[in-house]
């Protein structure tokens, strides 16, 4: 099909037009584009619609001037940090022994010094276990062919005091002598002895001290069971004897003594300064534990074994214990649902707490809430969830915006600013802290904001030719 030359001066003159109409088209929305009327990017400006805002560099001493601002952070409450195990005794047959006072090895403390009080002295009470020696006379030879006359020779025979507290003397009986003293044993053989018609002359003495005896563990040369006999035994012979205190320093020492449900405790330096400390007597049941080592477990189970022996002479101990486990026990389910509605309250929003806000370039705008008894830094924020976004956010435009609160200020604006194009400014981050209702704001990259300046123009562009061309 052929045209007319008019038709074909016509069809090209529409043409023309069409043309004309899509360069303009294409120059307007490149124009709009221009201005930023397609895409408005928020940035940091020293001005707001009046308010002024302070734009100031991080540096170490920035940093400074931007901690002055008090702020004391919220506190958990008091039950998350109690423990279940608090308070509380045993019924009966006395307390578990106190926890051992360990200092703490970066700076030492002062131990509390806890003397038992004084032993009044007595005669020796003879006990079951013990030994006890009886020597008579007896006549060996009625004549001697030398002297003309009967020889004698002492008769030594030894006796333990039974689970009952006697002693079986051949010819006399069973004597009760335990918890007697010496001079009482004797009285009480002699009157057997008349009694039976045997000659009294004897002699008693103890020849075997096993019913009195204490212990002695711990930092020492070797732990013992020292027995107890006539003569005092004190605290400096009872360490001596245990092989002495194995202490490399001192200051960290203590020497605790558990006697009759109570533990005393003698710092070691205090000990070797006085003597009245050396001297003290030790009676029968002491246990003596020298701790150096900071172990409360290892001083524990010493002191728990010896309750045990104690335990199996008193017939509620074990009671008594059960009670205190029922009640640590409720204690500790108290303290677990105290924390746990604490938890869940805080969980629905029903707890106050304080926040900060991310803004910007982050992987995720939220609010970040302030740790409890504890400052937060800039750092913290950025590497946590809420994180810095390096592929579209600006490492130089990183900013901390905090409202002032002085009201002749009328809410100025603070912007702290980091450069983070060199790393090594990041360290200032750790050291800036935050404050409630801060916002972390961090904008964008140039090639970002052109990237989705274009993303909302092409579109517009290629919708805008397509009508222009129909």
């Amino acid at each position: 099909m052929r045209f007319d030359d008019g038709e074909q001066r016509m069809r090209m003159a529409h043409r023309s037009v069409k043309a004309a109409m899509l360069a303009t088209t294409l120059a307007t929305t490149l124009a709009v584009s221009a201005c930023g009327v397609t895409y408005i990017s928020p940035t940091v400006q020293s001005q707001t619609e009046g308010l002024d805002v302070r734009v100031i560099a991080i540096t170490a001493e920035t940093a400074l001037l931007a901690n002055r601002q008090p702020y004391a952070p919220r506190s958990l409450p008091g039950y998350f940090r109690e423990v279940a195990g608090t308070g509380g005794g045993l019924r009966g047959s006395g307390a578990l022994p106190e926890a051992p006072v360990f200092p703490d090895a970066g700076a030492p403390q002062n131990l509390e010094l806890r003397v038992p009080p004084p032993v009044v002295s007595g005669p020796y009470l003879i006990g079951v276990g013990d030994v006890i020696r009886l020597a008579t006379r007896g006549q060996t030879d009625p004549l001697d062919p030398v002297q003309g006359a009967s020889t004698t020779q002492d008769l030594r025979q030894e006796y333990t005091v039974r689970d009952d507290g006697a002693v079986a003397v051949p010819e006399i009986g069973a004597i009760q002598i335990a918890g007697t003293t010496i001079d009482v044993a004797e009285e009480r053989i002699f009157q057997r002895m008349i009694e039976s018609g045997i000659n009294p002359t004897f002699s008693v003495e103890v020849s075997g001290f096993n019913s009195q005896r204490v212990s002695i563990g711990g930092a020492v040369g070797s732990a013992t069971i020292l027995p107890l006999g006539l003569t005092a035994t004190t605290l400096n012979e009872g360490l001596t004897r245990a092989g002495g205190v194995a202490a490399s320093d001192p200051q960290y020492a203590a020497i605790r003594l558990y006697r009759d449900g109570t533990l005393y405790q003698i710092p070691l330096e205090t000990y070797l300064a006085r003597d009245d400390l050396q001297r003290l007597r030790l009676v029968s049941g002491d246990s003596v534990f020298v701790d150096t080592t900071y172990d409360l477990d290892r001083a524990l189970s010493y002191y728990e074994s010896q309750i045990s022996i104690i335990a199996l002479r008193r017939s509620d101990r074990a009671q008594a214990l059960g009670e205190l486990q029922s009640e640590i026990g409720l204690r500790s389910a108290a303290l677990s649902e105290l924390r746990g509605n604490f938890q869940a309250r805080t969980a629905l929003g029903a707890e106050a707490r304080d926040y900060v806000y991310l803004a910007g370039e982050v992987s995720n705008q939220a609010r970040w809430p302030l740790p409890y008894d504890q400052q937060s830094s800039l750092a913290d924020v950025l590497y946590d969830n809420g994180g810095f976004s390096t592929a579209t956010g600006n490492p130089a435009q990183i900013y901390i915006l905090r409202a002032s609160t002085n009201p002749a200020e009328f809410g100025a604006v603070t912007a702290w600013h980091l450069d983070a194009r060199n790393a090594a400014n990041l360290t200032l981050a750790a050291r800036i802290q935050l404050r409630p209702h801060d916002i972390i704001f961090i904008e964008e990259q140039p090639i970002t904001r052109w990237n989705r300046a274009f993303q909302q123009f092409f579109p517009t562009l290629i919708n805008t030719a397509a009508a222009a061309i129909n």
